[in-house]
């Protein structure tokens, strides 16, 4: 069948507008996502875009209650090629790391919350 015709360009997830500073301090402090420019016609609205190797994660603002993101599974999973390096990291930063409760084979993980509630798996694939 050849090429797919389909990849993944972007990713958007929301916060609320009252946490854009924290949620940009979290992206690009907490976990070192570089931040590039938004359009100038989008820029106006606030939020933050990241470039993450060929995809981006878009985060805009609007007004929704973080606490209702809180207890969500929905995510994105981010895949590292050493997570124990991640973890050690994340932790010296100060982000809460949460443990995974449901082993599953053929790869190792933890999550974590953004300041909007935003759930995020990090893994690393194991043979």
């Amino acid at each position: 069948m050849g090429e797919p015709r389909f990849r993944i360009d972007h990713v958007q997830i929301t916060v609320p507008r009252t946490l854009e500073a924290e949620t940009r301090r979290f992206y690009g402090e907490g976990l070192g996502f570089r931040e590039i420019a938004k359009p100038t016609e989008l820029a106006r609205n606030g939020g933050m875009w990241y470039q993450l190797g060929a995809v981006q994660l878009h985060v805009s603002l609007e007004d929704v209650d973080p606490a209702a993101n809180g207890t969500s599974r929905r995510h994105i999973a981010y895949d590292v090629a050493d997570l124990d390096a991640v973890e050690q990291e994340l932790r010296r930063r100060g982000l809460d790391i949460i443990p995974d409760r449901q082993p599953t084979a053929g790869l190792r993980r933890f999550y974590l919350r953004d300041p909007g509630g935003n759930r995020l798996e990090i893994i690393q694939k194991i043979d």
